[in-house]
């Protein structure tokens, strides 16, 4: 069974945001397509775009994507590289969002008090509100390397977020030419049974992935990637921070 480009991008990004379930669509042949990428098939520049966006060094990922482990949404708004670095958003949908930096060795996390109160449940009601006290609003942060930070420091890294995705045969075939934020882009579309997923990749400069649309009723969702090859913005925060590693302790 071959792996199509969008289903080995969203595979890759599953490891951590949850948008799985994208398998390999039908093979079609383009007839001598024309306009850009002419005389390509859907599925070569499908193959180009996979290439040049794994190959990137950094990245603005952005979207809202299935958690399944919950059933809800996850929301999404992260720079990151391939040395390790992130900076961004991670939220809930109804349960809060936290703020997320790592730069170096250390995590920097900062929660509001709904995603604390979200992730309190089990707890009683004055350890929860204690938690929330101490930590809402706050910036804390964590040794990359322990423990409670390793999903976190491994999700802020672009080598894992989006390792295994090379190598791809893609079945993709191509649609209309459109932009994406400005950028011009020709859309691409796969499919598994009813699911239908569509790439958008651009036109001009390296054929990065600029979208990926989900409408299969299991994991639908959408991710948009951009800000290639520019600086992530993980600056440790100013003012005080709280050691959460010496407060476990």
């Amino acid at each position: 069974m071959r792996r199509t480009a969008l289903a080995a991008l969203c595979l890759a990004a599953a490891a951590t945001v949850g948008l799985t379930g994208c398998l390999p669509g039908e093979n079609k042949a383009d007839n001598k397509p024309k306009g850009p990428f002419a005389g390509l098939t859907g599925g070569e520049i499908a193959d180009r775009a996979v290439k040049a966006t794994t190959g990137a060094t950094s990245l603005r990922m952005k979207g809202d994507v299935p958690d399944d482990q919950d059933g809800g949404t996850i929301g999404i708004d992260m720079a990151l590289d391939k040395k390790g670095e992130c900076a961004g958003t991670m939220s809930m949908a109804g349960q809060g969002k936290a703020d997320l930096i790592k730069t170096g060795d250390t995590v920097y996390m900062k929660y509001d008090e709904a995603f604390l109160r979200a992730q309190g449940k089990g707890q009683s009601k004055s350890e929860t509100d204690g938690v929330v006290a101490m930590l809402a609003g706050k910036w804390t942060k964590m040794s990359a390397t322990g423990s409670d930070a390793k999903d976190i420091a491994s999700f802020c890294d672009l080598n894992s977020v989006l390792g295994g995705a090379e190598d791809v045969n893609s079945d993709a075939t191509r649609g209309k030419t459109t932009t994406v934020d400005g950028t011009p882009a020709i859309v691409l579309h796969e499919k598994d049974g009813k699911g239908r997923y569509t790439l958008y990749v651009a036109t001009e400069g390296k054929p990065y992935l600029l979208r990926v649309d989900s409408s299969s009723t299991k994991d639908p969702g959408t991710l948009t990637f951009s800000d290639y090859e520019k600086p992530v913005p993980a600056k440790a925060p100013a003012g005080k921070v709280l050691d959460l590693d010496k407060l476990g302790g």
